[in-house]
């Protein structure tokens, strides 16, 4: 690994880790299509879906720790939330992190992609904002909850994602969490739901350690700058940003797959 390498790898996993920690997700909507084409039409390094969803899957699971520890004292960790779909994310991050091996680049990619129109569609439907403030109960769905979080750790684990672009959209829109709690509280089920995808894409030897070790470094930094801006930013401006993110990484992907 040259320098320029080195430096490409960890400035995509800064930027990514940052805006992860800012809007409560692990970064894998960033930072997988980063890795997946700025390196090879710089002419530094081509990676393939497996190891792109491989290393995205090791960066993500230190970058969510990072962020939880940035919430640690916010009071927005619900922790009712986090036993309800993080049980139930790990789970199905496991089986999908094992199942990927069986798939080939492109369906990766479609997965990918659906996952992201999904999400797209759902950031963009109306949302009341209900009001909160930390030491507040939260009432939502449990039975629901966990459901969503299996279907979301299944299709995630399989793209080396930890599913928190989508499942950012599932407690806002469908379970109706506020954004703060949605925000904090996704990074710690994340970090769940990435212990099974870590483990799957290791186990199924799917992952570059070099690179991947770069992008730890990178998330270790980022993701708690990332977490104490958007716990001071409106939420409506957060909910913007992520929305803008996976629509465009969304276009871009269905581009690749569909040219």
């Amino acid at each position: 690994m040259d320098a320029t390498f080195i430096i490409m790898i960890f400035l995509i996993g800064f930027i990514g880790s940052f805006i992860s920690g800012m809007v409560g997700i692990g970064g894998s909507i960033i930072k997988y299509p980063m890795l997946l084409y700025l390196p090879s039409m710089l002419g530094i390094a081509a990676f393939s879906s497996h190891e792109v969803a491989g290393i995205s899957a090791v960066q993500v699971f230190f970058a969510t720790i990072a962020g939880v520890w940035a919430y640690k004292s916010s009071g927005y960790l619900n922790m009712r939330l986090i036993a309800y779909m993080g049980g139930a994310i790990l789970i199905g991050s496991l089986l999908g992190g094992y199942g990927s091996e069986f798939l080939t680049e492109t369906q990766i990619d479609i997965v990918y992609a659906v996952l992201a129109t999904i999400a797209v569609i759902m950031m963009f439907l109306p949302k009341k904002e209900l009001p909160f403030h930390p030491g507040d109960d939260l009432d939502f769905n449990g039975p629901l909850a966990a459901a969503l979080a299996f279907i979301t750790g299944a299709a995630a684990g399989i793209v080396g994602a930890a599913g928190a672009f989508i499942l950012v959209p599932i407690m806002l829109v469908l379970l109706k969490i506020p954004t703060r709690v949605t925000i904090a509280t996704s990074l710690a089920v994340t970090f769940i739901s990435s212990i099974g995808t870590t483990i799957g894409k290791v186990a199924t030897d799917q992952v570059l350690y070099g690179p991947a070790a770069i992008m730890i470094v990178a998330s270790l930094i980022a993701a708690p700058l990332g977490a104490k801006a958007g716990q001071n930013m409106d939420t409506r401006i957060l909910q913007w940003i992520l929305a803008l993110l996976i629509l465009g990484t969304a276009v871009k992907i269905w581009t690749e797959v569909l040219m």
